[in-house]
């Protein structure tokens, strides 16, 4: 396992000589990623749900979907020589090893599972069998590597071959309920389909569709997209707020996380299809929630052109999906700095005050804490997976695109998305 420098575990000290953006920019993609290197299950190597800032995970819960982002986190270390390739592939055989003997729901796997055993772990009463949107989440990152890890040696060729043994056994048209036109998100042998809850949008999922429709043996068909996900209550907006018209979405665009956690792979530059231009809905919904920070309605201490970003995150009373609807006073960094590609100086702007300004509280081990407030004296003692992975990820594909290409090359997804009728550069011309 390497090592970090020693200087990086500091906080930043007020008034010392500024990072250049690049520096600034490496620093934190590094110390962030040493959260996925250095917290993961010692058995299975899968990711923890969360940790206290010491790094300390409170049981032997691994998360399915943060597992998936902390996979592209570790691509990311290894092209940049953080971490040796050799050793990158050692750990993600650890992973998919494990998965290979996880207990799976027709394939598919459960939002949390136990890092030594493989055994699901029950997210609520009824929903104690496969997620669907998790799995999503996680082959967007296996799917990643499988395009990275491309030497023709021993150790990447099995590598590459285990991941698709994982991928072809995913049944995704089995979260059809038997041939309905929607997808649903949880099934269990425990609780059948108890929860009811139909995947429709607009919100993170759109990566579920197209992971479904990428399937080599267990493809949905095209419909099931367009009168599933395209008929959601908050599917078409066509709506505007602080002058700023959203094409798709609930009011203000919800969560900052609906345009991270699907795009961690899906390149949404020239991303289109009958309902949207993916780049501009990410865009405006950026900017819309960057405006609501800087109005500031409510008033609330610390927020501005510097201080900006709502998404799920803790909060002093627990967890909540921030926005400007649901605004608590909370800044959680991961929505300003994972939309680095969407806005790249409003962003980088929060990243300088962030850390030269309130690093002295925010800024630890592995990288910004999960979330602050300034209006309520509080700074959380936490880092959750599903926030720190998109930090990693996005500022690299803002920085090189490294992982939008890697995914977006992979033959199944681009006849996935075909299928669906998407437009993008990275399918060339129909």
């Amino acid at each position: 396992m390497t090592k970090r420098p020693a200087a990086t575990r500091r906080a930043p000290k007020k008034g010392a000589a500024a990072l250049s953006d690049d520096a600034l920019l490496d620093l934190v993609q590094r110390q962030t990623f040493q959260f996925f290197w250095e917290v993961a299950h010692p058995v299975s190597g899968m990711i923890p749900d969360r940790t206290d800032r010491a790094g300390k995970a409170p049981n032997d819960w691994v998360t399915t979907g943060g597992s998936g982002f902390g996979i592209m986190a570790i691509i990311v270390a290894a092209e940049r020589g953080w971490i040796a390739r050799a050793a990158a592939v050692e750990r993600l055989m650890t992973i998919v090893r494990h998965l290979e003997h996880t207990t799976s729901h027709h394939g598919v796997f459960p939002h949390f599972l136990d890092g030594r055993t493989g055994a699901t772990v029950s997210f609520s009463r009824k929903d104690d069998g496969g997620d669907l949107v998790e799995t999503a989440f996680l082959f967007q990152g296996l799917l990643t590597a499988r395009r990275y890890f491309d030497r023709d040696t021993a150790a990447e060729t099995e590598l590459r071959n285990h991941i698709g043994w994982l991928w072809n056994e995913t049944e995704w048209n089995w979260y059809t309920r038997g041939g309905l036109n929607v997808l649903f998100w949880h099934w269990g042998a425990n609780n059948g389909w108890g929860l009811g809850h139909e995947i429709r949008g607009w919100n993170e999922c759109l990566i579920t569709y197209v992971m479904a429709a990428s399937s080599p043996r267990y493809a949905i068909d095209a419909e099931v997209y367009h009168r599933g996900w395209a008929v959601g209550r908050w599917f078409l907006s066509q709506r505007s707020y602080y002058d700023i018209e959203l094409p798709l979405g609930m009011p203000y665009g919800g969560p900052l996380f609906f345009s991270h956690y699907s795009f961690l792979g899906l390149d949404p530059r020239g991303l289109k299809d009958q309902y949207a231009d993916y780049w501009e809905q990410n865009r405006r919904h950026t900017l819309i929630n960057h405006e609501h920070c800087v109005r500031n309605p409510n008033g609330f201490k610390g927020y501005g052109p510097d201080c900006w970003g709502l998404t799920a995150s803790d909060t002093p009373g627990g967890y909540s999906a921030h926005a400007p609807d649901n605004d608590l006073g909370v800044i959680t960094p991961t929505a300003a700095l994972s939309a680095m590609p969407y806005t790249p100086e409003q962003s980088m702007r929060a990243l300088r005050h962030f850390y030269e300004k309130l690093g002295d509280r925010i800024w630890d081990r592995y990288g910004f804490v999960d979330a602050f407030s300034e209006q309520a004296d509080w700074v959380a003692d936490t880092y959750l997976a599903i926030d720190q992975g998109p930090i990693v990820v996005m500022i690299e594909n803002h920085r090189s695109g490294l992982l939008w290409r890697l995914f977006m090359s992979d033959p199944d997804v681009q006849r996935g998305l075909r299928n669906l009728g998407f437009e993008s550069p990275h399918l060339g011309k129909r």
